[in-house]
């Protein structure tokens, strides 16, 4: 039997090993799951976490991003590392066991300034949901934002259009509104802006710039690498997704846009990054 260990929160992959509070284990016979519960943390960190899967006899651990040191520690425990997922922790236990889950868990500390996107899930989101504008340590946006709300907690809807009408993120749709602590700099600037005086239950229609969201690609967030230098960065392919880890062991989310036999080049930018982004935002609550 193997036993496995996903980082968890929220059904999803949690995507700072050190931080997380929760692994869901799966038990695995004969290439398939046959059992799964949910252990927590005890709030340990990066040290603590790997003896805590050894005293839990874990043989894989899949998770997001995961810094040098917690994986020398699971490596002298013996634990398989499996970094670099995200998304649904059983759908990435499933893609595991058909082995195409790739490990893409490496160190990067080629560029720490500017462009490190904290914990990011699905290419446009922050934390581990898939939001399309909360970004909170991507973006200047706690900053000179004054109102009302500034310091609470709010529940809103919304519905986000490019400039051709085409939607990229609905709460509507998920049926769940998104809860933030307004100017807390969890969401991007224009869209805290636009929440700091609601009244609740008011909509309003927003337009946002660059500067008011994403801003402009920045051209010191494609790097090279080379290959030799990356454990697990000759399995990524151009198009891919993966983590990397900058030198505080913060993970982040970056595009592979080239590789040759010797490097691979990574692009940081934030997908809706040079987009003019519009919101309906509608204020459901303010606790």
């Amino acid at each position: 039997m193997k036993r496995i260990a996903v980082t968890y929160e929220n059904g999803e992959v949690f995507q700072h090993f050190g931080h997380t509070e929760e692994f869901k284990v799966y038990e695995v016979e004969d290439g398939k799951v046959i059992n799964s519960e949910i252990i927590g943390s005890n709030g340990s960190g990066h040290g603590a976490l790997a003896g805590l899967l050894g005293e839990n006899s874990i043989d894989v651990l899949i998770c997001g991003g995961i810094g040098g040191g917690a994986q020398a520690a699971l490596q002298e425990r013996g634990i398989e590392l499996c970094a670099g997922a995200s998304g649904n922790t059983d759908e990435a236990v499933e893609a595991y066991l058909r082995g195409e889950l790739v490990n893409t868990g490496a160190n990067c500390d080629h560029h720490g300034e500017g462009h490190s996107c904290g914990d990011h899930g699905e290419g446009h989101s922050c934390g581990d949901h898939e939001e399309g504008h909360s970004c909170g340590n991507c973006h200047d946006s706690k900053s000179d934002i004054q109102g009302k709300n500034v310091g609470k907690t709010c529940r809103t809807h919304y519905r986000g259009t490019f400039n051709d009408g085409t939607q990229f993120d609905s709460s509507y749709d998920r049926g769940e509104p998104l809860e933030f602590v307004c100017g807390a700099g969890m969401m991007i600037k224009g869209f805290d802006a636009a929440v700091a005086n609601m009244e609740v239950g008011e909509v309003v229609d927003v337009h946002l710039m660059p500067s008011e969201a994403y801003g402009e690609p920045d051209p010191r967030a494609v790097f090279q690498v080379e290959i030799a230098q990356m454990p697990g960065a000759e399995q990524v392919s151009v198009g891919q997704q993966v983590y990397l880890q900058n030198m505080n062991g913060q993970p982040f989310p970056v595009k592979v846009v080239a590789k040759d036999e010797k490097t691979v080049t990574f692009d940081a930018n934030h997908e809706m990054a040079g987009k003019e982004l519009n919101f309906r935002i509608e204020l459901v609550e303010v606790l």
